[in-house]
């Protein structure tokens, strides 16, 4: 299975349809989102190229292979637009021998792990900033940065899945 990470859209459109290009060109079989579809949140301010709508518009084309999460952005007016669920604080994902678990990143990260066994891959954003690490208790953690609005000094980013390895490409 072939997956795509987004998290931390904002509202953006433009940049979602990038990474979901580059994602075609790849080839995947699920999209997870990992919260902050919408809202550009209250520390944010509002990004160029503000257009919430369109983000909805453009997920719910692909609602059929959407896994998502809700990020601390993310409101029950949000969920009314869209065709498929956002507001579970976490799913759980099995893909090719590996468990994922899926969150955003404010209640499950690194410091505050959820109660997963060794070799879990815990996947969230929340930060901005793409990292991928293996903790010392057994945990992965990738976080694939975000689409819309990267901190730290990174590029506009989005994770992938191939099937047996985890990366992060820019959205150009």
């Amino acid at each position: 299975m072939r997956i795509l990470f987004i998290s931390d859209i904002h509202g953006v459109p433009s940049t979602l349809e990038t990474a979901l290009a580059a994602g075609d060109k790849l080839g995947y079989d699920r999209i997870v989102l990992l919260g902050d579809l919408l809202a550009h949140g209250p520390r944010n301010g509002v990004p160029n190229f503000y257009d919430p709508p369109k983000v909805a518009e453009i997920l719910n084309r692909h609602k059929d292979r959407i896994i998502a999460v809700r990020g601390n952005c993310d409101s029950e007016v949000d969920q009314m637009m869209m065709q498929f669920p956002i507001m579970g604080d976490y799913a759980e994902l099995d893909a090719d021998g590996e468990r994922f678990f899926l969150t955003h990143g404010h209640l499950w990260n690194e410091f505050r792990l959820p109660p997963v066994g060794t070799g879990t891959i815990l996947v969230h954003g929340h930060t901005h900033i793409a990292e991928k690490k293996r903790l010392e208790c057994g945990v992965t953690i990738f976080n694939p940065g975000s689409v819309s609005l990267p901190k730290a000094g990174q590029d506009r980013s989005f994770g992938y899945w191939d099937g047996h390895d985890l990366f992060h490409y820019p959205v150009v």
